[in-house]
């Protein structure tokens, strides 16, 4: 099996033809890339965090705290990079994250599908946004064979909730990720102060426009009437009431895998277990919520207190080395956010491959370059903190 690095012997050679590379290869590059190209609202949407925007900062720096320990002459010139998640045998540890915004990203405002397109032709798996452009049929057939997972955001509305998982369960996706920290909108001072937000204008709300639950209850369609649904989204949207006593019940709604997204103590790690899930999300949404610790500083309680059972992760990754840092504190997984989210943005289906490309050859240089040839030698042991 050929390494991911040889992605970055195609650049060199590429080169000799005079070929440069077709986007940036860093975050800090695509990120200025696509400010300069993004309408500067929809910039600070994606690029913007929860309040004065330390905890999104405090993400990024937290892995800067970590090394990776080198052990050489331990024969890694190959590496396999293979995970089992969920019965799935996966090319590679990491996957997509959900991007709320992320149909709209794209020049054709095509980015759900285009992100799915992605990850068909990649291996690397997808969680999909409630919130999409496309509808999450047109999504989940572009998956093809890689399995792709339906992030819900769980209405105050138990009938339309139950119709979202139905038609992901017959879309064909593999999961059901419930996000729990967005049952209303972070303190988003950027956002504030253009008093503006996507969905408000009804950018992105494809699943529940074409939901028959959700339609029922419009007096007119949207297609007549968007500024009314994207209304009655606003109220439809959260359920500040979901608690632990709804867990029975979400459970009940699918016999696929369910997870559940910004679990971040270990006791609501044993809470959730014993409730029946089959995952864990750890994620802090990015600093995009709520001000809170760096979520890699509590992944490793998070992935004790799982006790076996999968653990993803997200919230501050930017680069390859980023990614085995993580799956060493314990992710089964590391998702992948605002780097895919600016590829899309530069090249569509092509840029996120192409970011996916760069991270995947920067994490498998990271291992063989110290000496780790597959993902279970990577331990808390191979890490050495700095400060």
């Amino acid at each position: 099996m050929a390494n991911y690095s040889d992605f970055q012997l195609g650049l060199y050679f590429g080169g000799l033809a005079g070929e440069l590379p077709p986007y940036p290869l860093t975050f800090a590059g695509l990120e200025a890339a696509a400010r300069e190209k993004m309408e500067h609202r929809l910039w600070d949407y994606v690029a913007g965090g929860a309040g004065d925007e330390h905890t999104q900062r405090l993400n990024v720096q937290a892995f800067e705290r970590w090394g990776i320990l080198p052990r050489m002459l331990s024969g890694a010139a190959e590496r396999d990079l293979g995970v089992e998640l969920f019965g799935h045998t996966l090319p590679a540890p990491v996957f997509l994250a959900p991007i709320g915004v992320l149909g709209v990203m794209t020049d054709d405002e095509h980015g759900d599908v285009a992100a799915a397109t992605a990850a068909a032709s990649s291996g690397v798996p997808m969680v999909a946004s409630t919130l999409m452009q496309d509808p999450m049929e047109d999504v989940a057939a572009a998956l093809g064979d890689t399995p792709g997972f339906f992030q819900l955001y769980t209405p105050n509305d138990r009938e339309l909730a139950e119709s979202f998982v139905r038609r992901a369960e017959a879309a064909g996706f593999r999961g059901i990720v419930v996000t729990l920290d967005t049952w209303t909108l972070g303190y988003r001072p950027r956002d504030l102060q253009h008093a503006t937000f996507p969905q408000l204008r009804g950018y992105c709300l494809a699943n529940y426009f074409s939901d028959p639950v959700f339609r029922a209850k419009l007096a007119a369609p949207p297609e007549e009437d968007p500024g009314a649904a994207a209304m009655a989204w606003a109220f439809t949207f959260g359920n500040p009431s979901l608690s632990w006593d709804d867990l029975e019940w979400l459970r009940g709604l699918t016999d696929l895998p369910l997870l559940l997204k910004g679990i971040c103590h270990p006791d609501d790690v044993r809470r959730a277990r014993d409730g029946g899930v089959d995952g864990i999300y750890c994620s802090n949404h990015g600093g995009r919520q709520a001000a809170s610790a760096p979520a890699i500083e509590m992944l490793p309680a998070v992935v004790d207190a799982a006790d076996g059972m999968p653990v993803l992760f997200d919230s501050g990754v930017r680069s390859g080395a980023d990614v085995v840092k993580a799956l060493a504190l314990g992710a089964t997984a590391v998702g992948i956010g605002r780097p895919y989210g600016y590829g899309a943005v530069l090249g569509g289906a092509a840029g996120i491959e192409f970011v996916l490309g760069c991270l995947l050859a920067e994490a498998d240089l990271t291992m063989g370059l110290n000496g780790y040839a597959t993902v279970g030698e990577l331990t808390r042991e191979v890490l050495v903190r700095h400060g």
